[in-house]
């Protein structure tokens, strides 16, 4: 069955309001032959006579006068959804946005982001989240709105991404261990205990196989989950963690951080969304006030 015009649907609003094939064309700017076909074709799709004629005038037959209750509401609301979205009130904005985050973002970030949420838009609430893997489900099917991370192979292609910031990977030990003092070469990195961060199912990590190409490894200990464990775990022991350096910036107050003796690339950490929110006006001011939070301490650092 062939699909109705639903062009139609806005001729037969002002036909049925109007009542007269000539009023109605000259509403619509359609001369009285071209309006008189279009009810013809309304006639063939609904079936119906829809306007009767009776004397000089048309009458409604049953079913327009059943259509007329409905059809006025029905061509409204599809008018308003083709119209551009109205202006965004922040002020009366009331909505919840989930973010996705990796440890360390809320501790370090999370603070001033309500704080800038707050103060343009006192109806909006976060709701952070952790983030044990990569998948790209969470923002695809809609449970998570953003979300933080370093773009990698299972990133899903369709996802939009906006760098926040640029992160190296520093060591971190407690005060008064013996890598707190001196400097520290590759040999006193790798002759210490580590405590290994790395998701279930991963063996290495970057600093792993950055070891590994030059011919030497480190002595893991411990393997955990989250970058506050493994700072918890260095403030507590004699344990190496290596962490980056500004997602983990509150974190690793009050402990000794060094430079990793290890030629390894900066990261990037990126603002991701999925790209049906693009032209949400209330997604885009959220994704806007991230990345002015992050400039800001970026600029701070």
């Amino acid at each position: 069955m062939a699909r109705p015009d639903l062009n139609l649907l806005a001729a037969l609003d002002v036909l049925l309001a109007e009542g007269s094939v000539a009023r109605a064309g000259r509403r619509l700017r359609l001369s009285p032959s071209a309006m008189s076909r279009t009810l013809a074709r309304l006639r063939e799709t609904t079936g119906d006579p829809l306007l009767v004629r009776a004397g000089r005038g048309l009458v409604p037959s049953p079913r327009a006068i059943e259509l007329r209750e409905r059809i006025g509401p029905l061509v409204q609301e599809a008018e308003a959804m083709l119209r551009p979205a109205a202006a965004l009130d922040l002020k009366r904005l009331e909505r919840t946005f989930t973010i996705r985050t990796s440890e360390g973002f809320v501790e370090n970030f999370g603070a001033a982001l309500l704080a800038r949420i707050a103060r343009d838009a006192p109806g909006v609430r976060l709701r952070f989240v952790p983030k044990p893997d990569r998948d790209s489900g969470p923002l695809r099917d809609g449970s998570v709105d953003l979300e933080t991370g370093v773009v990698g192979k299972t990133t899903s292609p369709e996802v939009r991404a906006q760098a926040l910031f640029r992160d190296r990977f520093v060591g971190v030990v407690r005060k008064g261990h013996p890598l707190a003092r001196g400097e520290v070469t590759l040999e006193r990195y790798t002759a210490a205990r580590h405590v290994r961060v790395a998701r279930p199912g991963n063996d290495t990590t970057h600093i792993d196989e950055a070891l590994a190409a030059q011919g030497t490894a480190r002595e893991i200990v411990t393997t955990v989950a989250g970058y506050a464990a493994a700072l918890a775990l260095a403030r507590a022991s004699d344990l190496v963690a290596s962490v980056p350096e500004r997602h983990t910036g509150n974190l690793r107050a009050g402990l000794h951080s060094f430079a990793l003796p290890l030629a390894m690339p900066e990261i990037t950490v990126s603002l991701l969304w999925h790209p049906r929110m693009d032209g949400d006006a209330g997604h885009r001011w959220v994704r806007g006030c991230v990345r002015e939070v992050c400039d800001i301490a970026g600029r701070a650092w």
